[in-house]
């Protein structure tokens, strides 16, 4: 797939020095899903709201589409669809007025039918003729993705599209995200709940302090940086690490009944034939072996920490 953004360099700085973005290069593929993760300040919403014409950038360079978002910004703008964190909707105005007003504001011609398909896919048509006061948090969210898609653009930014949205509504918000994507437009997602992110995008990146961390493919960060547990359940507590264990990396369990040995999944050797071995050789009886994954939010706690140090 060809890349449909491209950032070079780009960097924004405030009065009193404050600096936002510190020179983040990225590229994205037109059609895929990046998840960009990042603590609160990270600089994430200042990215979109450059690359959106929304802040103006201090340095570097961004197209989008082909197109300089400085130089020739109407056409980058016409482009792109953003889905900001505020719910900020005309309160007494129906629905279909409010997303044919939107795709207005971008001189699109008057287009019924596509706005009737867009309503549909966000599950809004029978909310058509409804005012967005009469609407649940949740519908008022779909509202503002509609009104992102009314003109039609072909990337489309998500700046924490499921804050204060229950569960169920968030999943139903996947799905949403995956039917975009099967009609071809590119989705950059923040999110600050990363099982989301681990969900359903192709890439994460992640952003701290300014700078872009890493951006990787999801399945093969995770495969990299992911380390498993190996949990050997005992058949009686134990109040401490058997001396002809200290050697192996275990921990105890808060009530003793497990002990808990960390491994790298990419090592030529795990270690737990010989740390079975020593288990028995020690005289503990075991009565299971359970093994976890560490989650992506272990490798973003991880790399983020590693960022500040």
């Amino acid at each position: 797939m060809a890349d449909i953004l491209k950032i070079e360099d780009l960097r924004k700085s405030y009065a009193g020095g404050f600096e936002a973005l510190k020179g983040v290069s990225l590229r994205i593929r037109e059609g895929e899903i990046l998840a960009l993760l990042g603590p609160n300040g990270a600089g994430k919403t200042t990215l979109i709201s450059t690359i959106c014409g929304i802040t103006t950038p201090t340095g570097g360079h961004v197209e989008v589409g082909g197109h300089d978002i400085l130089k020739d910004y109407r056409a980058a703008r016409s482009m792109i669809g953003l889905v900001p964190q505020e719910i900020n909707l005309e309160p007494f105005e129906k629905v279909i007025n409010t997303v044919r007003f939107s795709r207005g504001l971008f001189g699109k011609p008057a287009d019924d039918a596509a706005l009737e398909r867009i309503l549909r896919q966000l599950s809004l048509w029978d909310k058509k003729d409804s005012q967005i006061r009469a609407l649940s948090g949740g519908m008022k969210r779909r509202v503002l993705i509609a009104k992102a898609l009314s003109h039609e653009p072909r990337v489309l930014f998500l700046d924490e599209p499921t804050a204060g949205v229950d569960v169920e509504l968030r999943k139903d918000m996947w799905q949403i995200v995956a039917g975009l994507k099967a009609d071809g437009v590119t989705i950059i997602l923040t999110t600050h709940y990363i099982e989301e992110a681990e969900a359903i995008a192709d890439r994460i990146g992640v952003i701290a302090k300014g700078e872009l961390l890493l951006v990787e493919e999801k399945d093969k960060l995770m495969a990299r940086m992911g380390k498993k547990e190996l949990e050997v359940q005992l058949s009686e507590p134990i109040s401490s690490v058997p001396a002809s264990l200290q050697s192996q990396a275990l921990r105890l369990s808060a009530d003793g009944s497990a002990l808990i040995y960390t491994y790298d999944t990419n090592a030529e050797r795990t270690g737990i034939t010989k740390l079975l071995s020593e288990v028995a050789a020690a005289g503990l009886v075991l009565r299971d072996v359970v093994t976890r994954q560490s989650s992506l939010e272990d490798i973003f706690v991880d790399l983020v920490q590693e960022g500040a140090a």
